[in-house]
């Protein structure tokens, strides 16, 4: 990797085709009176999940077996709410935006134990299912307790820059962190087996057409592969607006000419695997990927089966439904995608190239499909040449252990975080997530 660059030489390369009509965009750029709806509408779909949950969990006392893959319901909302009064309400640097120091001394919450409860750092995952929570009416009363403390401070809070990293930084922090959360209840849900309905969806505008629910990938629009020329790009974000730490500074890489999928591979590509016995034959797979297969004995993906016809049927939120071969393949770790790939005799792509081609896509007029499912990528989440760790220090800086970069979004992901330079980042083994991949050649 090269160096950070200078603003002029930031300033030479091609610029961000995004526009203000992307919501991605907006959040990122959101100023006070935007924050103040799309926190409304982050809280509205999270709410429209809880309702789901509280049908499949309530009568149980909101309990779900230990799984290392989730949180407890009723601690994850009670930490969305923590999240919020910790770095909003409590911070008394927030108008110093990425630069505050996140050790200042902080005023008590209005939830009594509120940090020894829900604070992530301090409350190991395990322990999260043995403590003594508030129940559900008094979480609920301190998420919205919290909510209207913060829209007071954001109706004082200047509104002269939209794309200043200092007021608003907190702010869209929050609303990007309420959004994750929603995409991970989503996870649980389709982990739990338990139907969401509609809770995913956004509401129609009124004269608006209804729309189908969104509950699973829809078919690829377009299929083939696109050229891309050899380049220098611009990887990361410019520090303007928000942006998480992981995408910053920006970095330049030059990436030879290379043929990406313009969609992520489908399950019409993927089944001939499984059915030339691919989850049985160790050439295909990497070591760590062999021994993940031995260690767990899975023949196929996660929540796929057989009917009792020979065809193919996935769990979809606790229901079962024919596969349809033209969606995106989901659910599957990076080592079954690697498989695949090795397979096929293709390779995934690294994380720049997944960028440059979704970011280029919209000025070159170029069919790019993305963001059904989060896609694996070649690249070990790393740290950027010139990273620093802004006040949520534990967002990434613990996680720069080799684990790979997932690029793009899901169908569950808020359109919010549908950023094309996003960075997501999980260990190989998951499959829990609605990960899937596409593919470049050798």
């Amino acid at each position: 990797m090269l160096p950070p660059m200078n603003s002029r030489e930031i300033s030479a390369l091609s610029p961000n085709p995004l526009t203000a009509l992307d919501e991605a965009h907006q959040a990122r750029h959101a100023d006070r009176d935007a924050l103040r709806v799309a926190l409304a509408a982050t809280r509205a779909r999270l709410m429209r999940l809880w309702d789901a949950y509280r049908a499949a969990l309530a009568a149980d006392g909101w309990q779900v077996r230990y799984l290392p893959e989730l949180n407890p319901p009723l601690w994850e909302l009670g930490h969305v709410a923590w999240f919020e009064e910790f770095w909003i309400a409590r911070n008394p640097l927030r108008a110093l935006g990425s630069m505050a120091d996140p050790d200042a001394a902080r005023a008590a919450s209005c939830l009594p134990r509120a940090d020894a409860l829900y604070h992530s750092s301090l409350v190991p995952h395990a322990r999260r299912w043995h403590l003594s929570l508030p129940d559900e009416r008094s979480t609920l009363n301190y998420a919205n307790e919290v909510r209207q403390r913060t829209l007071r401070l954001l109706a004082q809070t200047p509104n002269t820059d939209a794309d200043a990293d200092a007021e608003l930084y907190f702010y869209r922090l929050v609303l990007h962190h309420e959004d994750m959360h929603g995409e991970a209840w989503a996870n649980t849900a389709q982990t739990l087996g338990f139907a969401i309905g509609h809770a995913l969806n956004e509401p129609i505008p009124a004269g608006e057409a209804a729309v189908d629910a969104i509950d699973q990938p829809k078919s690829v629009a377009v299929n083939g592969t696109w050229c891309m020329p050899a380049q220098r790009w611009l990887a990361g974000s410019t520090e303007v607006g928000f942006v998480f730490d992981n995408e910053v500074p920006a970095l330049a890489i030059e990436l030879p000419a290379y043929e990406i999928d313009r969609a992520p591979v489908t399950w019409g590509q993927y089944l001939p695997f499984i059915e030339a016995g691919g989850y049985d034959d160790a050439r295909w797979w990497t070591a760590p990927g062999w021994a993940w297969r031995q260690r767990h004995g899975l023949a196929r993906p996660r929540h796929l089966s057989r009917d009792e016809l020979g065809g193919w049927q996935r769990a979809v939120f606790g229901r079962w439904q024919a596969v349809d071969p033209q969606t995106p393949v989901v659910h599957l770790t990076a080592h079954e995608a690697q498989a695949w790939c090795q397979w096929a005799g293709r390779r995934l792509p690294t994380e720049f190239e997944w960028e440059a081609a979704a970011v280029s896509s919209a000025a070159a007029h170029e069919p790019f499909d993305w963001g059904q499912v989060w896609e694996w990528t070649a690249s070990a989440f790393e740290p950027y040449a010139g990273f620093r760790a802004h006040p949520y220090a534990d967002y990434s800086a613990p996680w720069f252990d080799g684990r790979p970069v997932l690029r793009g979004a899901s169908f569950a992901t808020s359109a919010r975080l549908k950023h094309p330079r996003y960075r997501n980042y999980f260990p190989a083994d998951r499959n829990d997530l609605f990960a899937g991949f596409r593919t470049c050649t050798l």
